[in-house]
């Protein structure tokens, strides 16, 4: 049996308030949330390392899904905090939230601000190197967004995963006001689009990356740890969205690679006895030095309230199960979980 600890993984279940489309329509609340860790759902109880419901502010999100990673990150760690969900399921704020508003900005631009409080209270000994870089996959297509001419990046597969995107902007950073600057830059060249589900709806994965290496001057010992911060696509339906063709292309290629993520994580969560097919998709690929072994993993699942959006909710539920269940199942019931056949798509 593997202990999800040792995995470095946490599975977080977050979910959003009615929103002014669902109170108008008068749906339904259909959470009942018990203890810190259980919600149960028509009757269903889901289980997960922590679940945090509608009052839960932004600070609080922080605290537990990623504050501990920013530590593991900067002793030397590579690090994922994943955000999944249909669309309009409160991941864009819970990543990114109001980026300067105090109380309701997200988990990025607080790493930021953590991570230059940890150095600021270092060691002067101590020689910080960060860097950042900001892209998207969009119709399985990786682009830079700090790029002015919006260019395509390529993968190198001949080179190890550390070194994979070729001529990738980075852009050294300072201070948390540096890192705000470059993700107002990144944010205004994401492909978004209107459906039914969300005017705004991100179609593409937005991933952020904070790269930070450190030296002690005297000792010379160095370290080196990596965070990829992943806005993920929505998942939903294509019927519920409203899509059609461009955005209809679009969803095929999102539920495509959140597929093959699906697979990685269950590869993972069985073990070093199974295939792990990074290859399956660019961005698995991008993060396959920064999930599973002893990196830190953290998935944030964000969920509707709402009766209106039942069947989505508990497919990402079942989903963040997939990882947090697979990790303490016995081989037994890892078997016959697959002789039934779930599916989380």
């Amino acid at each position: 049996m593997v202990d999800a600890a040792e995995c470095g993984v946490k599975v977080m279940c977050r979910f959003r308030p009615l929103n002014e489309a669902e109170i108008t329509r008068g749906d339904k609340y259909i959470p009942k949330f018990k203890e810190d860790d259980t919600v149960v759902i028509t009757g269903k109880p889901y289980v997960f390392d922590r679940v945090l419901p509608p009052n839960t502010t932004q600070e609080q999100v922080y605290e537990q899904c990623a504050k501990q990673i920013v530590k593991d990150v900067l002793g030397g760690y590579n690090g994922t905090i994943f955000a999944y969900g249909q669309t309009s399921s409160g991941k864009t704020h819970t990543m990114e939230g109001k980026l300067h508003d105090p109380q309701l900005m997200g988990i990025i631009p607080r790493i930021a601000q953590d991570i230059f409080d940890h150095i600021y209270s270092m060691d002067e000994n101590l020689e910080f190197h960060i860097k950042v870089s900001y892209f998207e996959i969009y119709l399985d297509k990786i682009r830079d967004l700090l790029d002015g001419e919006s260019l395509f990046l390529f993968l190198n597969d001949d080179l190890p995963a550390s070194s994979l995107l070729q001529g990738c902007t980075e852009r050294f950073v300072s201070s948390p006001e540096e890192v705000m600057d470059v993700i107002d830059e990144g944010k205004a060249n994401r492909h978004v689009a209107v459906t039914n589900m969300n005017e705004h709806s991100s179609r593409s994965h937005s991933i952020f990356l904070i790269n930070i290496k450190q030296e002690n001057v005297e000792t010379e010992k160095k370290l080196s740890g990596k965070l990829y911060l992943v806005d993920l696509a929505g998942s939903e339906k294509v019927s519920k969205t409203g899509a059609e063709g461009a955005v209809l292309d679009e969803a095929k290629n999102i539920n495509k690679s959140l597929s093959a993520l699906g697979n990685v994580i269950s590869a993972l969560a069985e073990g070093t006895k199974t295939h792990v097919p990074y290859r399956d998709s660019k961005m698995t690929r991008i993060l396959q030095d920064s999930l599973g072994g002893n990196c830190r993993t953290t998935i944030i699942i964000c969920c509707s309230p709402s009766v209106y959006n039942e069947a989505e909710t508990k497919s990402t539920l079942m989903f963040g199960q997939r990882y947090s269940s697979l990790l303490l199942w016995s081989d037994s019931e890892r078997k016959n979980i697959h002789i039934l056949g779930l599916s989380c798509f």
